[in-house]
């Protein structure tokens, strides 16, 4: 049967094959998918009836190019009958988002998605509704960060506005260390659209363990589906470097839990859409760090579909046409990740890994740069990840430690890099 009769959906942008490729592969089994990237389908093409080649980023402004994408979408909706439109990069969900709302699609509103990106703007809608929230300020220059740290009481966080992925994300223990901290985040700030440019959030430290919830708003309604626990590093970076997904996670159900991540969607004003929350789980109940107007990366999604059969790409497809999702799991198992990092900044010379039959509950082993890529650590550089192994159990314990065990044999064969602020032009 041609899916296409009944329509097609729009995918914005595809990512890198290692970690989206999982995603359009189960969209496509649920809708048929037409592209639109900056460059030619390749890995994609098994997954669409069609694709369109478009000018992804305004290079002048450093942010997505709004009037190419919605007229490219315009342009298929003219020869197909478009049904639903989604992304699952955080630099196009505004994008996303006016597309949906020119074509009168279900999705997230402009302004809904802008109340994700902007870190400040989530903060001031939450803290309006009395959630749970750290004391925070927007800091223009470095000398305002002092104060406003001051106000706050050290230990504070530093953040830029409009970044994901914990980029650019640092603690600040005192004052000798702000400076530092505040230079770190705007410069990350700087690599972004130019809306979210200048000024950077100055935040109380919030304790607790942290986790993250993907879920689905279909008219309102928001239910989560797949709960990460997060393994942090690097300090006084926020690196992610490692996830833990059990399928059998009992704050899944935890009602205070939910009833917070249900009246932060509505405080946001998100009816419709697919997003990826991270919570600190503190002594005095669940806060809410940040909401993402998509899914998560870092092969999270890919986790929960391992731990309980609920596959992201077929969800985040029904999400976009308006249909409420089947979240029932099919299974319940624990599986996790975890990403190696360099001792040093280095040029990498080559990366052995285990075979997933060397050990046990070994899922993948795989690297994530080739021969010659150099690779750094923060602040010269975010994510500067090497190789990743997933690994699964039936308990948590059990996978954090073959996770450990796994990445122990990873072989990293490097040469060090001089220190330096600048990417290399060679």
């Amino acid at each position: 049967m041609d899916q296409s009769a009944d329509g097609i959906v729009l995918v914005i942008g595809s990512g890198q094959q290692q970690y989206r490729q999982y995603l359009i592969e189960g969209a496509s089994r649920r809708r048929s998918l037409w592209l639109l990237d900056a460059s030619p389908a390749t890995w994609q093409q098994p997954y669409l009836v069609g694709s369109s080649t478009v000018e992804m980023r305004d290079s002048a402004r450093a942010e997505p190019d709004e009037p190419g994408l919605l007229a490219a979408a315009t342009g298929v909706s003219r020869s197909h009958r478009v049904r639903g439109v989604f992304t699952y990069d955080e630099a196009l969900v505004i994008s996303t988002a006016r597309i949906a709302e020119h074509l009168g699609l279900p999705g997230c509103t402009v302004d809904g998605a802008d109340s994700c990106r902007d870190k400040h703007r989530t903060r001031l809608a939450l803290t309006a509704a009395h959630l749970l929230q750290p004391r925070f300020a927007l800091a223009r220059t470095a000398a305002e960060a002092a104060r406003h740290a001051g106000s706050i009481g050290y230990p504070v966080v530093v953040k830029p506005r409009g970044m994901g992925a914990s980029i650019g994300v640092v603690r600040a223990g005192n004052a000798a260390e702000l400076s530092a901290a505040f230079a770190v985040a705007e410069r990350a700030s700087m690599i972004g659209p130019r809306s979210y440019q200048g000024g950077v959030l100055v935040e109380e430290l919030v304790v607790g363990p942290e986790i993250s919830v993907d879920g689905a708003v279909v008219a309102g309604e928001y239910r989560p589906f797949c709960l990460a626990r997060k393994q942090l590093g690097l300090v006084p970076y926020f690196e992610e470097i490692g996830h833990v997904v059990d399928g059998a996670d009992p704050l899944l159900d935890d009602p205070e839990l939910r009833r917070v991540l249900a009246r932060a969607h509505r405080v946001l004003g998100i009816r419709d859409g697919i997003t990826h929350t991270e919570v600190r789980l503190t002594a005095v109940g669940p806060v809410v760090i940040e909401v993402n107007a998509r899914l998560g990366g870092d092969l999270i999604p890919y986790l929960g579909k391992l731990a309980t059969g609920i596959d992201p790409g077929q969800v985040a497809v029904d999400v976009a046409t308006g249909t409420p999702p089947e979240l029932t799991p099919s299974r319940r198992t624990c599986v996790g990740i975890r990403f190696c990092y360099p001792p040093e900044d280095c040029r990498v010379i080559d990366i052995s890994v285990p075979d997933v039959n060397e050990l046990p509950g070994l899922v993948a082993a795989r690297p994530m740069v080739a021969p010659g890529a150099s690779v750094r650590l923060p602040p010269r550089a975010h994510i500067g990840r090497y190789a990743y192994v997933i690994c699964t159990a039936d308990r948590p314990a059990v996978c954090a430690a073959r996770l450990e065990e796994a990445a122990a044999q990873i072989t990293l064969n490097h040469e060090p890099l001089e220190l330096a602020l600048v990417d290399e032009r060679a």
